[in-house]
């Protein structure tokens, strides 16, 4: 019973709460501090102070650990898919139907506009990434790196995971 309460205490927050983990935090701490009593007002407030210091989204932080407290890993693990549950369930449903008229022009026309945008965004990022770059580690190491990382990449053919791996490597070595 206390795993389908953790699902709930997730799930719930996750479908109402539009906007994403910010928007759904008064939620969870309804579902958690008031109908389960699993925690008080303070340690809830304890549990986002530490979410808020975590890199990630706060809402899977928040449901990994709740659903630890209350229900060991497994309960942790149920959280976290009562976090994720909502979206997933969308996201199916929407790639149903766009399978659904794949062959629509409709759906050819939102394709060749979403592809130029998802473009630009990822070339704003990469450029977002250089400047930052070279304001921390200088023009020098900043072309080496992509210079070696396109030879990688492009020219070898090594999987990307590989060339991050790598990358992470020589910052640990470096101290970078």
């Amino acid at each position: 019973m206390i795993y389908w309460q953790i699902f709930l205490a997730f799930f719930i927050p996750g479908i109402l709460g539009y906007g994403g983990g910010p928007a759904s935090i008064p939620l969870v701490e309804k579902e958690v501090v008031d109908r389960y009593g699993w925690m008080s007002t303070q340690e809830f407030g304890e549990v986002l102070a530490l979410g808020n210091a975590l890199p990630g989204p706060i809402a899977t932080k928040m449901a990994g650990y709740i659903g630890y407290m209350e229900g060991g890993i497994l309960g942790s693990l149920v959280g976290l898919f009562g976090t994720i549950a909502p979206s997933l369930i969308l996201m199916l449903g929407l790639m149903a139907i766009l399978f659904k008229y794949k062959d629509s022009a409709e759906v050819k026309n939102i394709s060749k506009v979403v592809k130029p945008v998802i473009a630009v965004l990822i070339g704003f990022m990469t450029l977002q990434f250089v400047l930052e770059s070279q304001s921390s580690l200088g023009n020098i190491q900043t072309v080496a790196i992509m210079a070696i990382s396109y030879l990688l990449l492009e020219r070898l053919k090594v999987h990307p995971a590989v060339v991050i791996a790598l990358a992470l490597v020589y910052g640990a070595l470096t101290g970078i």
